[in-house]
C-alpha cells in the first residue's frame, strides 16, 4: 500500500491489535511522510523528539492553516497543554505548585502507601472469581480513584468521569478524509461538563481548603498565581483525564505484555526490585500514549530532509519512534534489562507529561501487587478487545483467569 496513507491504517481499527508493522513501514518509508490530507506523519526517534524540542514548532491549533482545523467556537480557554509558551509555562507552574516540586515536593512520594492500599483492596475485591478483567476492575478504578482524591473529588462521583473521558478522548483522534465536526463537539461538551462539576466543586472550598489540588487553586493567596474559573475548568479536566486515562493504558498493556512473556514475568516474582526498570521497558515496548495528534510548525521546517510548510499539521508517532532501530537495539524484543530506556513515552520538550512520576509509582505499585496476588493468571482472549482510540491505545478489557 501507499504510505501515503499510513495514518488512516494506523487509526482503522482492525490494526489495533497490533500497529507496529505499520509503525516499521513508516519507518522504511524515510520517517517523515505527506499523508493524503496533507499532513505529515513523523515515526522515527531523533526527527520525533527534535519536533518536540523545537520551538518553531506550535502545540496551539488555532496556528493550523483553514484545510486543517475543525471549526469549534470556544467557550472556555484552551488548556495548557495546547499552548505554548509563555502561556503555557504560566499556566503548568501555577497547576504544578500543589502537585510537585519545588511548591510540594512531597506529594507524589506521600500518595505510595494510599495507593498501595487502594491496591489491595481492589485485588480482595476479586474475591474467589477465577475470571477478572484486569482493566474494569483493577486498571481503571485505581488511577481514577488516586487522581480525584488528588483533586479532592467525592468518590460517590467517581463514575461520572468514565463516560466525559471516552468522549474527549476520541475528539483527539485524527482520521485522513473524515469529517471529525461530530466527535469533536462530543468531547467540547464533555470537556465542558466535567470542568464546569470541577470549577463548582472548587468554588465550595473557597475559604474552606482541604488537602487536595481544587481546594490550593481557588485559596492561592498569591493573585499572580491564581487560576480564572475558566482556566481552573478546562485545565481540571484535562489533570483528571490525562492522571487516569494514560495510567489505564500503562497498567493493562504491562499486564499484558508480562503474560505474553512468562519468563520476564517469573524473573520479576524472583526480584520485584527490577520493578522500575519493567515499568520504563513497557513505557518505551507498550507506550500508553501512541500519537501526539497535532503539531504545527510556525514557519517552514526542515524534518530529516522534508521540507514540512508553515501551518500543516504534524502527527508524532510516539510508538514508532520507540521501536526505532536506530536509537534502540533489537527494538522489537521486550527487554526489562535494556540499560539505555530514553523512551518517548512521555513525550518531550516542554510539554513532557505533568504527572510522569505519579504515572511510574501507580505503575509500579500496581503491577506489584498483582504479580504478587494472583495465582497463575492466564488469557483467555489473545489478542484482547482495544478501545477505539488509536491515540491512547490499550485493551478495553483484558480477562484473566485465576484465582486472586
Amino acid at each position: 500500500m501507499s504510505a501515503d496513507t499510513l495514518l488512516q491504517r494506523i487509526n482503522n481499527y482492525a490494526n489495533r491489535p497490533d500497529p507496529y508493522p505499520l509503525y516499521a513501514e513508516l519507518r522504511e518509508a524515510g520517517g517523515v511522510v505527506r499523508q493524503t490530507d496533507g499532513s505529515y506523519l513523523v515515526g522515527t526517534y531523533h526527527e520525533i523528539n527534535d519536533v518536540l524540542h523545537d520551538p518553531r514548532i506550535s502545540s496551539d491549533q488555532r496556528n493550523l492553516s483553514e484545510p486543517y482545523r475543525v471549526a469549534e467556537e470556544e467557550s472556555h480557554p484552551p488548556a495548557f497543554i495546547v499552548l505554548d509558551d509563555p502561556e503555557h509555562h504560566r499556566l503548568r507552574n501555577i497547576l504544578t505548585r500543589p502537585f510537585g516540586p519545588p511548591h510540594s515536593p512531597g506529594r507524589v512520594d506521600a500518595m505510595r502507601s494510599e495507593i498501595a492500599k487502594i491496591s489491595e483492596e481492589l485485588i480482595d475485591a476479586f474475591g474467589d472469581h477465577k475470571r477478572i478483567d484486569v482493566v474494569d476492575d483493577f486498571a481503571y478504578p485505581l488511577p481514577v480513584t488516586v487522581i480525584c482524591r488528588l483533586l479532592g473529588v467525592p468518590r460517590d462521583d467517581e463514575p461520572l468521569f468514565r463516560e466525559w473521558s471516552t468522549r474527549m478522548i476520541e475528539g483527539a483522534d485524527v482520521v485522513p478524509g473524515e469529517d471529525r465536526t461530530a466527535r469533536v463537539q462530543a468531547s467540547k461538551e464533555a470537556r465542558e461538563a466535567m470542568g464546569d462539576y470541577l470549577a463548582d466543586l472548587a468554588e465550595q472550598r473557597r475559604g474552606k481548603p482541604a488537602d487536595d489540588m481544587l481546594s490550593a487553586f481557588v485559596n492561592e493567596p498569591d493573585p499572580a498565581q491564581r487560576l480564572t474559573r475558566e482556566e481552573l475548568a478546562v485545565n481540571a479536566a484535562i489533570l483528571l483525564l490525562a492522571g487516569h486515562e494514560t495510567t489505564v493504558n500503562l497498567i493493562s498493556n504491562g499486564v499484558l505484555t508480562l503474560l505474553r512473556h512468562p519468563d520476564q514475568l517469573e524473573r520479576l516474582r524472583r526480584d520485584p526490585a527490577l520493578m522500575p526498570k519493567v515499568v520504563e521497558e513497557l513505557l518505551r515496548y507498550e507506550p500508553p500514549v501512541h500519537l501526539v495528534p497535532i503539531r504545527t510548525p510556525l514557519v517552514d521546517v526542515d524534518v530529516a530532509g522534508t521540507t514540512v510548510p508553515k501551518g500543516v499539521r504534524l502527527v508524532l508517532a510516539l510508538a514508532s519512534g520507540n521501536r526505532d532501530p536506530r536509537r534502540f537495539s533489537d527494538p522489537d524484543r521486550f527487554d526489562p534489562a535494556r540499560e539505555d530506556s530514553a523512551h518517548l513515552g512521555f513525550g518531550g520538550g516542554v510539554h513532557i507529561c505533568y504527572g510522569a512520576a505519579l504515572a511510574r509509582v501507580e505503575a509500579q505499585i500496581a503491577l506489584a501487587a498483582l504479580i504478587r496476588r494472583l495465582d497463575s493468571p492466564r488469557l483467555t482472549e489473545d489478542p484482547p478487545p482495544y478501545r477505539t482510540s488509536a491515540t491512547l491505545r490499550g485493551p478495553r478489557h483484558l480477562w484473566l483467569r485465576g484465582r486472586g
